[in-house]
């Protein structure tokens, strides 16, 4: 009964395990299991345990595992791992990765760090991965990979062939071969689906492609990304500023950059940035700043309700309904932003269509603020039996909608301007237009008609 085998467990079953859900395991049971699990599987349970137990869990992992399962994970739980190993020691880890799995690893370490596992390094594997540092982490470059197979035009079928056959192994997504010139100059990429079907004696000029352009080095990653998509690629090459092939892009490394972003948005959106399972003061530490930043934005709201201090003293019952409005605003505000932050990063936004998508959030404000306000209305009138108060209330929020509309369209675009992340910075400041108008509007009209 204890004789357990490695391919029926899961990450899930592991975790259970590990946490204490079922019965008690040995040590050798366990790792039993980890042998058994694709490397992603092993580091999403690790992602997915306190740092307690993570740190159990990593210690009993093989030592030829271990750089796969960092490649693995996210940056942050990345950092906390290798932050106990010696640079000699995650050289040999890590030497078994793609370059450009490598690349990302490093590029999330603080500089002395890294400097220190060069040093450790080749100076051939050194030299490599210093080429693809130079560039942002965010870029074409970045995202590289050097292992590319390159061969002239003037060769025939039958050469590339040999050439082909003579590698150990091919890089990993090898689906085409990229033609260059003498000087290493990008010229176009020969298919290897149509290498293996072909008349061996055809030259490469006479069946390569060359419509295809390259992406340059210096290309944003979101671009690479959407490049990626539209095309269907699987590989594309990368080149310098003198059009000479450096590296390509996989489409592994995209997932990962989609990925990612992904990630990035939905927490940004609420002002986090922290691993599941990270320590109280960590998490703590990384979500200080964005709430103080709404508690400055509480304050400004608040500062516009003691504007009409008086209002309210005079007829109560405002203090009620000013959440209501507020609210409201607020909502329709997120919605409308969140449909700028994705045609953004979607880059669907332009001069052309910018404007019939305002006139649509427009439109769609009025028509929801006038079908809420009517019922906010109703409610308002049974509740305090007050028509003016009940028409006040329907105008405010039909206005504070269509405010909540101008400020999701614009507030993004203005945000992206002044290279700030809409997704971080854009619902905090869209909260904050729309509880101001919000209060400006029902409080100033009860001021101007009930006073």
């Amino acid at each position: 009964m204890n004789d357990i085998t490695p391919h029926h467990f899961s990450s899930e079953d592991l975790l259970e395990k590990i946490q204490g859900q079922k019965l008690d395991p040995s040590i050798n049971q366990i790792k039993r299991i980890l042998s058994g699990m694709h490397p992603s599987e092993v580091a999403h349970s690790l992602e997915s345990l306190p740092p307690k137990e993570r740190k159990f869990l990593w210690s009993l992992i093989e030592s030829q595992n271990e750089g796969e399962i960092i490649a693995e994970l996210n940056d942050e739980i990345q950092q906390e791992l290798i932050s106990e190993i010696s640079p000699e020691e995650l050289v040999a880890i890590i030497g078994d990765l793609e370059l450009d799995e490598v690349v990302d690893i490093l590029q999330v370490l603080p500089e002395q760090k890294t400097e220190n596992i060069l040093s450790a390094m080749s100076q051939r594997d050194r030299q490599r991965i210093q080429e693809v540092l130079e560039y942002p982490e965010d870029s074409a470059g970045g995202l590289m990979n050097t292992d590319i197979i390159s061969v002239r035009p003037k060769h025939n079928l039958e050469v590339v062939m040999r050439y082909l056959r003579a590698q150990r192994e091919l890089p990993k997504n090898t689906d085409q071969i990229f033609v260059v010139s003498r000087e290493n100059r990008y010229l176009g990429s020969l298919p290897i689906s149509s290498l293996v079907v072909s008349d061996p004696s055809l030259n490469v000029r006479e069946l390569m492609e060359s419509e295809i352009q390259p992406l340059e080095a210096h290309l944003n990653d979101k671009d690479v990304s959407r490049l990626f998509e539209q095309n269907d690629w699987v590989s594309a090459p990368v080149v310098d500023d003198e059009f000479k092939l450096i590296g390509r892009i996989t489409i592994d490394d995209v997932v990962d950059v989609i990925m990612e972003d992904a990630d990035q948005n939905l927490l940004g959106m609420a002002g986090v940035a922290e691993d599941t399972f990270a320590a109280p003061a960590r998490a703590a530490r990384s979500r200080f700043l964005w709430l103080s930043i709404n508690l400055m934005t509480a304050f400004i709201a608040s500062m516009t309700i003691s504007l009409f201090q008086a209002t309210i003293d005079q007829i109560v019952y405002l203090a009620i309904l000013m959440p209501i409005v507020a609210s409201m605003g607020g909502v329709a505000g997120t919605q409308t932003i969140t449909i700028m932050i994705r045609a953004l990063t979607l880059q669907q936004i332009n001069r052309s269509n910018l404007r019939w998508l305002y006139k649509r959030e427009l439109a769609v404000s009025i028509v929801n603020g006038i079908m809420l306000s009517i019922l906010v209305g109703g409610i308002t009138y049974l509740w305090f039996s007050d028509a003016i108060i009940a028409i006040l209330i329907c105008v405010a929020m039909v206005v504070n909608l269509m405010c909540s509309a101008v400020a999701g369209i614009f507030i993004p675009i203005i945000l992206q301007k002044l290279n700030q992340d809409p997704a971080i910075a854009g619902s905090v400041v869209v909260t904050t237009v729309t509880d101001v108008i919000g209060f400006l509007s029902f409080l100033g009209l009860a001021t101007l008609f009930l006073i």
